[in-house]
Formats: structure tokens, sequence, C-alpha cells
């Protein structure tokens, strides 16, 4: 199969699962070329579903840990989003068709250039990448309508939950060890409330 034979049947197989969910979020991963944000050797396995070495120690999300993420995000035109690990800069890409702007900070400034200029070249103009110790948050950008954590974190980081308007989502894995348990987080009156979604397996949360 041709890049584009594979790409069409990964997305059948993620929505025969019932990772794939709304029509919005599956022309978003129709329109984004997952080719674009791995490294050249790993080209042929773009479309597998499964996480690959990104360099830095890092890895991109497998698609459907992407895709549930991004559906329990609840996407919409209006929303403000902020990233916490830009990685490679797909799942950004995947939002970017989705909301309005996405604020992504990495720590590791070689992913954070990467990420930038596959961006660029793939024409996604509403994505911000800054380097950064994105457990802080982007303050300068607060408050943000939804926030997605891409690294397992040990605990909620206080400031997430500062930065994220009343009434916003949060998606984030909490565990300290190799896998973690995906939290979908709601801000009511000031606190989040928070729901386990099942285990997941992400690299840690560096500051």
């Amino acid at each position: 199969m041709n890049l584009s034979e594979k790409k069409h049947a990964l997305i059948e197989h993620l929505k025969s699962q019932g990772y794939l969910r709304t029509g919005k979020v599956i022309e978003a991963f129709r329109q984004v070329p997952r080719e674009n944000f791995i490294p050249p050797a790993q080209k042929e396995y773009a479309y597998a579903d499964e996480p690959l070495p990104i360099g830095s120690g890092q890895t991109i999300s497998a698609p459907h840990m992407v895709a549930i993420m991004t559906e329990l995000l609840e996407p919409k035109k209006t929303d403000k989003v902020l990233e916490v690990g830009a990685g490679s800069g797909y799942q950004a890409a995947i939002l970017s068709r989705l909301v309005k702007r996405i604020y992504t900070v990495e720590l590791e400034p070689d992913l954070a250039r990467g990420a930038g200029e596959s961006l660029k070249k793939s024409g996604y103009d509403n994505v911000d990448v800054m380097v950064g110790d994105g457990s802080k948050g982007y303050p300068k950008e607060a408050p943000f309508d939804k926030i997605i954590v891409t690294c397992g974190a040990d605990k909620i980081p206080k400031p997430l939950v500062e930065q994220l308007k009343e009434g916003g989502i949060m998606a984030i894995p909490v565990g300290s060890g190799l896998y973690q348990e995906l939290i979908l987080g709601v801000k009511r009156k000031g606190r989040l409330e928070t729901e386990n979604k099942g285990a997941c397996m992400f690299v840690p949360l560096r500051h």
C-alpha cells in the first residue's frame, strides 16, 4: 500500500474501534499528513498505529491516542488551546484544523524548532511553538478554553488548573511510573472535576 492507502486504512481502523467518533475530527485526521511530523527514515511507518521515536528521547504518540485525546477535548472553532509537549507538532497540527489558536510549549529546543518548521511547511499558521517548562503553562495567553498535556505528570500541575477557563476541559496523563491514567478534567467553581479515562503510556513530563 502507498501512504494514501495506509492513511485511509488507519482512519477506518480508528473509526471501527471507536477512537474517532466525530466528523470534524475524522476530517482533521484526513487532512493532516503524519509523515510530515516524523523523521524521514520512519516515513513508511507514518500510518502504523504505534508511537515512533522523534529524537531527544521523545516519541510521537500513536494515532489512536491522538484520536482519544482530541475527541476528549471537544474542540470548537472558537477555542484557544494550550498544549504541553509539542513533540513533533502532529497533535498541534490535528488541533489546528479544529480550533482558533494553539500555544504549544516544548522543553527540548531541537524538538520545538523541528515542530515549528514542520507546522509551517504544512501550512498550519495558527500554532505558536515556544521553548519552556510546560508544567508552568503559558500565563501570557491565559486563560485557555482547553489544555492538552502529551507527557505523563506525577500530578496535575496547579498552574495549568489556574490557567484553564471556568468550564474549560483538560486532558492529561497522570502517574509516576511507565504507565499513567488518562484524566479528563472540567473546571467548575475554580476546581478541576476529574474522570479517569483508562490506562495510557507517555514519556514523563520534565521540568
